[in-house]
């Protein structure tokens, strides 16, 4: 592990957690104690509004499968015009919380099956029983991410609307993806903030502060920061002008190859999995234009792994070892919201179709959907689902385009 590494002292109530056992194996291994890093004047530690106060304008998404709900709305007792997006999250439920059984050496834990916990039955039948189940306050918590005052940008994130495939080709980037991220992306004062040591020092799990190769590593927004099953991580490149995956060649091998070893053994040193349980990997498009890698383990279903989304570290570094300008010669792709302009853009350029191509001539409809309802068609509950009445030959209107 490099000399220039940094980790956070928080402590943990188990005292042989990996958490504290990898501070204590970096003390060791150093000869020092790791050097803490106090937050400046400038670090801001209260929020300007108050959640109890916010005031719900729409429901941009709720998601039943991750227990999951964006909200957007404004908080009146500070700004009637600013908008504000709120992403609740249930939490995932952690082994400690169903244990029964406690070592008395040990603090005290919140337990699920605790006098705390109000019970209401539904039914029982024979051996099955239905209940509600109220569990303790402390075990009951929604993890809440803010984003305040949130722009247009920040809003289609998080709704739920019409997505399309984009094939980016090289020069499709040149003409319409790069000036569109240049004149209309995330203000980034957020990420120079932890880069720079001003805002979220205490979230701090690993850094190194190499300015070519260097990185901090920190928790996903994402992640609650305490249950292991959903682990989430961010890694942040010092360097700057690294703005995705677009930008990088064979002179950025060395900051690739630190990431990937570096991060593996920290996280194998501090949450106790190796190299070979974790996903790690880059967006395209990313959220932001500063170059970072998403790390979470391969056990769990994190979001944004889709295929036409995510790229993993090991095979950017070998297709830029195999072709060293690759990425400014890939065709890439990725997924684009309705209502984006840039999505506008693509479409004028022909790049993209935002809705199936309608066929206007009836004859040549009709003569394809005659002959693919033949006895001989192999897919035939297919081809009956297109299959047209007789009545529409009589109508001026394709069916297909009501």
């Amino acid at each position: 592990m490099p000399l220039n590494v940094k980790l956070n002292n928080e402590k943990s109530p188990d005292s042989e957690s990996p958490l504290n056992r990898a501070d204590n194996e970096t003390k060791a291994e150093n000869g020092t104690k790791a050097p803490d890093v106090k937050p400046t004047s400038e670090e801001v530690t209260k929020a300007s509004y108050d959640l109890s106060k916010f005031k719900l304008t729409r429901i941009l998404q709720n998601n039943t499968l991750r227990k999951t709900i964006a909200l957007l709305g404004t908080f009146p007792d500070v700004s009637d015009n600013d908008l504000a997006v709120l992403l609740l999250e249930k939490q995932a439920f952690k082994e400690q919380d169903v244990q029964t059984a406690h070592d008395n050496t040990l603090e005290t834990v919140p337990s699920i099956f605790s006098d705390a916990l109000q019970v209401c039955t539904e039914f029982i039948n024979n051996i099955y029983g239905s209940f509600k189940c109220v569990p303790s306050a402390e075990l009951n918590s929604i993890k809440t991410t803010v984003v305040y005052p949130a722009t247009e940008k920040h809003i289609e994130k998080y709704s739920i609307t019409q997505k399309y495939l984009i094939a980016e080709t090289p020069a499709l980037y040149e003409q319409l993806t790069l000036p569109y991220i240049t004149n209309s992306q995330f203000s980034l004062d957020w990420v120079y903030n932890i880069l720079e040591h001003r805002q979220e020092t205490d979230r701090i799990v690993y850094e190194d502060s190499n300015p070519e190769k260097g990185y901090i590593l920190l928790p996903d927004l994402k992640w609650d920061g305490k249950t292991l099953e959903t682990l989430y991580l961010l890694a942040i490149v010092h360097k700057h002008n690294i703005k995705s995956l677009r930008d990088l060649n064979d002179s950025h091998l060395p900051l690739l190859y630190n990431l990937r070893d570096g991060i593996s053994k920290a996280i194998e040193k501090r949450y106790g999995l190796c190299y070979s349980q974790l996903r790690m990997y880059f967006h395209y498009q990313p959220s932001f234009y500063h170059l970072h890698l998403h790390i979470n383990p391969v056990r769990g279903d994190a979001p944004g792994i889709w295929c036409e989304k995510s790229h993993m570290l090991d095979t950017v570094i070998t297709n830029i070892e195999l072709i060293p300008d690759y990425y400014q010669r890939a065709t890439l792709p990725f997924v684009l919201f309705e209502g984006c302009k840039l999505l506008d853009e693509f479409e004028e350029k022909g790049a993209v179709r935002k809705s199936a191509e309608k066929v206007n001539n009836k004859e040549k409809l009709n003569d394809a959907v005659e002959k693919g309802c033949t006895d001989e068609s192999v897919d035939e509950p297919q081809v009956k689902k297109i299959k047209i009445d007789k009545s529409v030959k009589d109508t001026e209107e394709s069916p297909i385009e009501k």
